[in-house]
Formats: C-alpha cells, structure tokens, sequence
C-alpha cells in the first residue's frame, strides 16, 4: 500500500494544470471525497495494525500535497482571469470626451426671454398657487355668478368642492399681490394655468401664460400701450408693427385685444393669420375700479393696467411651431432642435 501511495504522490506532483476544466479533474480525482486519496483512507481501516502508522503519516503527506496544489493552482488561474479582464490602462494624455450639454426646452427659454425684458423696465416677477379658491380665481376679479368660466366643460374643479379650482390665469397672483401690499405695483406673473379643453393642434388644457400689472397713482391707457409697444420690439424685433383692438374683459376696462403683424408672412397673409396679416398675442386694459375696490385699493386714488399672454403662442410665432402638442411630448428630436444650454 506504501507504493501504491508513493506512487500517486509521484503522478500528483507531475500532473500540469493549465485551464478550469483540467483543474476542476484534477479536485474529482484526487481531492474530492470520491477522490483516489478519499479511497485511500477508506483503505487505511484493512491495513496490519502494526503498518497503519507509517501509512496514516504517508496518506496525510499526499492528502496536503493535493490539497496545496490544487488551492495554489486555483488562486494563480483566478489571478489570470482577472488580469486578462482588466482594462485597459489610461492614457492621462489624451484628451477628455466631451460632455454633451442637453437643450433648454423652448418655453422655457422664451420664458426667461420675457422676464429678462420686463425686468430692464422695472417689472418684478410674482407667483402664487396653481390650486386657487373662487374668490381669487373668479369673484375678485370682477366674475359675474352666471360667467361661462365658472362652468364644468371650462375649469377643472377640484374634486367636489365648487370653491377650489385649478386656476384659469395668472391673474390670481395679481389679485393676492394687491391683497397683501400697498401701491404702487409693477410686477409680472408668468406660470402654468389649466383650462377643460380638447388637446389639439391648436389648443392644450394646460399652457403658460405671462400676465402683467402697474398699480400706482396717474397710470394711464399710454403707459399700457408704451409698455408693450417696447416688450413686442425687443421680443420681435424693431420692424414688428403691434395694434390694438377694443375687447371686453371682466377685470379690465376700457380693454383691448393686443395683435402683432404676422412674423411668419410679414404682414402680407398666410394660414397662421387667417390672411389678415396680424396675429393675437394676448388680452389687455384698465384695470377695472371693481377690482381695485375688491383687492382694497382705494380707485379714486390709484389706477392701473393689466395685461397677459400665452407663452405657448409667443413661442409658435418665434419658432414656427405649428403644432402646441410638441412643447409637452417631451420629443428629444423635437428639443434638439433649440440647440445646448448655454
């Protein structure tokens, strides 16, 4: 038995392990528990009493000898996997990939653009709540009880409770800035409102408006129509041409409809003005004294005027955007278009 044993720690020693799958036999062969060296030890049991020491010593030698190998050969095939895996090294001299800056969608820039004009001239920038009660969204603003605005099929209430809405403009921030200060007021309110209309080409039941006041004492008609004669310049350019169309707004009076020459066909008629050469940018006037009188602002002492217009709409005639769907879909090919944050 002595030999046979010399003579598998001999094959032990010689066998060359160089893969997985050479070193996965070579443990079934001779270290796993159905190994040769396991039936050797199963053996030792039938040996002469007087041999089974010299034979145990021997057995524990080849035992160790197998188990070393195949541990070492194990770690020195993982070393190599993981070496072979390795990345390479980097090379600190070449330069860096560039990081590719993602687009400023274009409400957002004509936004910005808005805010930047209006505050040149003094204009503050106010906000408030876009879940709004009745009080501020309808009633304070001059709202007759019976006005289409206040039905279902034109503003999304909240739940069942008739009093809170989402707000249909902007024009509730004005109402809270009037509320809880003291003339004079110069300021403007862009922000999301919300109306129950179909989605479509031309509509969206949420949009952006930007709505303005100037509350102080002497404020005259003039002064609205310098205002936005500037605003529509720096907007559109010195060329643009703007008029003004007698209107009627609960919240303003005398009011007026605020249209710009087509920047599309220059005045001289397409589909986007309905061939009149002029497009609707937003609503304008007086403030009305009813609503100064609700807002505690004595009329007598104080006038003023408001206005407000859809940032969706200013952004088509910059843009040429001829469907208001785009500007929610969130359509990478689409914002791609309006080129990297600056």
């Amino acid at each position: 038995m002595l030999e046979k044993i010399r003579a598998i720690h001999q094959q032990v020693e010689s066998i060359q392990i160089e893969n997985g799958d050479q070193l996965e036999q070579f443990r079934s062969a001779y270290v796993g528990r159905k190994g040769v060296i396991a039936d050797l030890f199963e053996s030792l049991k039938t040996a002469p009493p007087e041999d089974r020491r010299a034979i145990g010593a021997e057995l524990n030698n080849l035992k160790n000898l197998a188990q070393n190998k195949f541990t070492e050969t194990r770690d020195r095939l993982e070393t190599q996997q993981a070496q072979a895996t390795q990345p390479a090294p980097v090379d600190l001299t070449l330069p860096g990939y560039p990081n590719e800056m993602g687009s400023m969608h274009p409400l957002s820039m004509v936004r910005a653009r808005i805010v930047e004009i209006f505050e040149r001239i003094g204009f503050n920038v106010a906000d408030g709540p876009e879940i709004e009660d009745d009080w501020h969204n309808f009633t304070s603003l001059n709202f007759p009880p019976n006005h289409p605005a206040r039905e279902m099929q034109d503003t999304f209430f909240i739940g069942k409770n008739p009093d809170m809405v989402l707000r249909t403009h902007t024009s509730s921030v004005q109402v809270r800035l009037m509320e809880n200060g003291k003339p004079p007021f110069r300021a403007i309110m862009p922000g999301r409102v919300y109306r129950n209309e179909a989605i479509s080409v031309r509509a969206h039941c949420v949009f952006h408006q930007v709505e303005g006041i100037y509350i102080d004492r002497n404020v005259s008609f003039m002064d609205l129509k310098q205002t936005l004669y500037h605003f529509s310049r720096e907007m559109f350019g010195k060329d643009i041409r703007i008029r003004f169309r007698p209107s009627f707004f609960p919240f303003t009076e005398p009011s007026a409809e605020i249209d710009i020459s087509c920047l599309i066909c220059k005045g001289s008629g397409c589909n986007i003005c309905k061939h009149s050469g002029w497009v609707e940018i937003g609503g304008s006037g007086m403030v009305d004294p009813n609503v100064l009188t609700n807002c505690g602002i004595d009329p007598e002492e104080f006038t003023g005027f408001a206005f407000g217009m859809g940032i969706e709409r200013i952004t088509n005639l910059l843009y040429q955007v001829r469907d208001l769907r785009l500007f929610t879909e969130n359509d990478v090919r689409f914002l791609r278009q309006f080129g990297p944050v600056s």
